[in-house]
């Protein structure tokens, strides 16, 4: 690495000591005051704000050096649309990993809030309505957690303390110190046989609408659900079906669409508790990231692979425009 090379973080440089010396840094909060030319910049880090894609795509076609885009989010879907604006050959890394435990921490407390009626509580509460419930208890349920990854490794090992019997499903099935991890081919298999589901899985072409109304419809009475992945995993149309019947409930910190209209069936809806896709973001969340970002700025200083390569721009743009030619291109369905 020379000397020199500009980086743009959203934190001021001085609220991170430690950074690597032989790097220059400029200060960019997503707004549209720029620390400098983009042109110079080698080393973008994401602002993690609400809305960050707007943000980027005002910058990004004016960067045509830049080497590494490192977003402070877990997941990169909002970045596929801006891939064409990113140098050839310039590497997509996430923060995957720094929001684990906060993640989970919110998954689980949706999850007792549902299982414990706290939001029928809250309800009768505005009301001023004093009724005592009956209710479940998340102790030794079977809970199934689909992604099992940083955030849902996080959620397994917090269930563990209600003696949970945990069903682990990923893309790829395979043993993992937790036990088995079941492959998404297993998925609507062992649906039935669980009292919850903890979403935890990135957006992909696999994952958009696994949750559709034919999974929905077999999962038992009464079940569970909690999604702190990407709405777009659940069919809303189908949730919004099941949960106004009675047959489901369900702690969404991500919808779809997001953030949800005025009047949407979610807001109202008895058995939805909903919260404003908040789980990463904490008192925690600041600390964190910057000791991460220490970390892997001190990587790429020394020349080192870096943390949470998910791709680089050439090999996106040849697997997104395959993608478009394959959904564009006509199919014949087979005869039935």
């Amino acid at each position: 690495m020379q000397d020199g090379i500009t980086v743009w973080l959203p934190y001021p440089k001085e609220e991170i000591p430690g950074l690597p010396e032989t790097l220059s840094y400029g200060y960019w909060d997503g707004s549209a005051v720029l620390p400098g030319d983009p042109a110079e910049v080698r080393f973008l880090v994401g602002p993690p704000v609400p809305g960050a894609e707007n943000a980027l795509s005002r910058v990004l076609p004016r960067m045509r050096r830049l080497e590494v885009v490192q977003l402070l989010s877990s997941g990169y879907d909002y970045m596929k649309p801006l891939l064409d604006e990113v140098p050839a050959g310039a590497t997509l890394a996430t923060a995957r990993g720094v929001h684990g435990e906060a993640t989970a921490e919110l998954a689980v407390t949706l999850l007792l809030a549902l299982s414990r009626g706290i939001d029928r509580f809250v309800h009768q509460q505005g009301k001023q309505h004093w009724r005592p419930e009956y209710q479940s208890t998340l102790i030794s349920k079977r809970v199934m957690v689909v992604g099992y990854g940083a955030v849902g490794a996080a959620v397994a090992a917090r269930l563990n303390a209600f003696r949970c019997e945990l069903v682990l499903v990923a893309q790829t099935g395979r043993m993992a110190a937790a036990g088995r991890v079941h492959g998404t081919e297993d998925l609507r298999r062992l649906l039935p046989t669980v009292d919850a589901v903890v979403l935890c899985a990135p957006l992909t072409e696999q994952t958009r609408g696994m949750f559709d109304a034919d999974a929905l419809a077999l999962l038992k009475n009464g079940a569970l659900l909690v999604n702190v992945a990407r709405g777009e995993l659940v069919d809303t149309a189908a949730a919004v079906h099941e949960i106004g019947k009675g047959r489901l409930r369900a702690a969404l910190d991500v919808t779809d669409p997001e953030p949800l209209s005025g009047g949407h069936p979610l807001w109202n809806l008895p058995g939805a508790l909903i919260t404003p896709h908040v789980a990463a973001f904490t008192d925690a969340f600041p600390e964190m990231s910057k000791d991460f970002l220490r970390r892997q700025l001190h990587r790429y200083a020394r020349g080192k692979d870096l943390h949470n390569v998910v791709l680089t721009a050439s090999r996106a743009r040849r697997v997104e425009r395959s993608t478009r030619r394959a959904v564009s291109a006509p199919t014949t369905a087979p005869s039935r």
